[in-house]
């Protein structure tokens, strides 16, 4: 890419994985479905950033925003190492946040509720109407809400935020 356009203006990170236990505890996950979770959800933006964060440094600057979860707040039933991960790209938003606030980059997270996507499938229904439960508004996120709020943090107008952590939880985090 940086052969073709020469540069990375924005970089957003919406890698996400779980598998669900069945029985709601840790016991039930081997370790192999504990390390493939952590490395897409947390080890791939990791890897990301690295390898475009030099180019944006010599560039002037750019916007990385990481998808983190609700989860990473507040935890999630049968999701240990999903809610760890996601913990985690909060906790790597906010230090890198800092660590490049007078380079020109800022790095922002968002942290969406749940979102009716085709990870519902793999979800009882019990599961996805406790999920709800959990949202004040009473209904999920939608994709298009999300991508606007990303849209904003990539943009020139979002230019003095660096190291924040953006809800959009429809009530569920109000913190």
């Amino acid at each position: 890419m940086l052969d073709t356009f020469g540069r990375v203006d924005v970089l957003v990170n919406d890698a996400a994985y779980n598998k669900w236990i069945p029985f709601g505890d840790l016991e039930a996950m081997t370790y192999a479905e504990w390390q493939k979770i952590l490395a897409v959800n947390l080890t791939g933006p990791m890897l990301c950033i690295k390898a475009v964060a030099p180019a944006m440094r010599r560039t002037g600057g750019g916007r990385i925003v990481n998808i983190a979860s609700i989860a990473g707040k507040e935890g999630n039933p049968r999701a240990p190492a999903y809610s760890t991960a996601k913990a985690a790209v909060i906790g790597l938003t906010k230090s890198l946040g800092k660590e490049t606030a007078t380079t020109g980059i800022t790095v922002n997270c968002v942290t969406p509720a749940a979102v009716a996507t085709d990870i519902f499938n793999q979800m009882t229904q019990e599961h996805i109407d406790y999920m709800l439960s959990k949202i004040p508004m009473g209904r999920f996120l939608e994709v298009g809400e999300v991508a606007a709020m990303v849209a904003w943090l990539s943009s020139e107008d979002c230019s003095f935020t660096t190291g924040s952590v953006v809800d959009i939880s429809g009530g569920r985090a109000v913190y």
